[in-house]
């Protein structure tokens, strides 16, 4: 008896790496960010130019910029506005995403149609073309950028919706509850908006990576966040012009966007395991 109940496998699942790390990352993007005044050894603004450039040091443990910033006080700040960014463009594109989803997955005919090519329409361009295209006609700044990334955010998330919603909808107990009267939009808010939970919560892991790398990009070129702000991509850019004098002006950003960047994405695979969530 011993033998064999040794040989069952166990029913709970260890738990995944990707997961852990993934939610360990967030944990610390998070804290960073609310916690920064708090964290930073100095503020993020506070010049010293007789020490500019300097390599890290037990003072300034990631060094100091070419104004004599401290690095590490930067960063931590930085990562407030690539959690802003992250969060207010993946809510207000699943908010935009879930509704049009829902409309054409569940009216189809004309209104599917015509929401689906305006889909195409958008997702024909590079995404990040039509953002820099935004951020250059208005004027650069921390709306500016999540209003570009929101613009064009939602159109993934519409076609998962509608995707969904067209397997769902067939579902006994949403046929069940159609054929009884209910009227459909509490047919899509009561019976079926629950159901993509699990999907739009994998996706939203790879949209926050997604924008979180796009503001980078919009900072490193000019089109972002404004100086004084800290952004990760901004420092970037500053210290491209010294690599070789000071190359921890440009290692230690380009590692944080990277370990967050790594870290969301296998968030969003862990929980894509963990929920069993499969395209359909």
């Amino acid at each position: 008896m011993s033998a064999t109940s040794s040989t069952k496998p166990s029913s709970r699942r260890p738990p995944r790496f990707a997961l852990i790390f993934g939610a360990a990352t967030l944990a610390a993007l998070v804290l960073a960010a609310l916690l920064a005044p708090a964290l930073a050894p100095y503020p993020p603004g506070e010049q010293n130019l007789a020490q500019d450039l300097l390599p890290p040091s037990a003072a300034h443990p990631l060094g100091q910029d070419k104004l004599g910033r401290d690095q590490l006080s930067r960063i931590l700040h930085g990562a407030k506005v690539s959690l802003y960014v992250g969060a207010v463009t993946v809510g207000i594109s699943v908010t935009l995403g879930v509704i049009i989803g829902l409309c054409a997955g569940f009216w189809g005919g004309p209104v599917d149609f015509w929401l689906m090519r305006s889909v195409d329409v958008l997702m024909a361009f590079p995404g990040i073309l039509l953002a820099i295209a935004m951020s250059a006609v208005l004027s650069p700044s921390l709306t500016t950028v999540v209003v570009a990334l929101s613009v064009i955010g939602w159109t993934g998330y519409a076609r998962l919706v509608r995707a969904e919603v067209l397997h769902l909808k067939t579902r006994d107990h949403v046929e069940a509850a159609t054929a009884l009267g209910m009227k459909r939009v509490r047919v899509m808010v009561k019976h079926v908006l629950p159901m993509l939970a699990a999907p739009l919560s994998v996706q939203a892991t790879f949209g926050m990576a997604g924008a979180i790398v796009a503001e980078a990009s919009l900072s490193f070129l000019g089109l972002g966040v404004q100086p004084p702000t800290p952004s990760w991509g901004a420092m970037l850019n500053e210290g491209r012009s010294f690599l070789l004098v000071a190359p921890h002006m440009t290692l230690y950003p380009g590692l944080a966007i990277m370990v967050t960047v790594l870290g969301l994405n296998f968030l969003g695979d862990g929980l894509r395991d963990l929920l069993d969530v499969r395209s359909h």
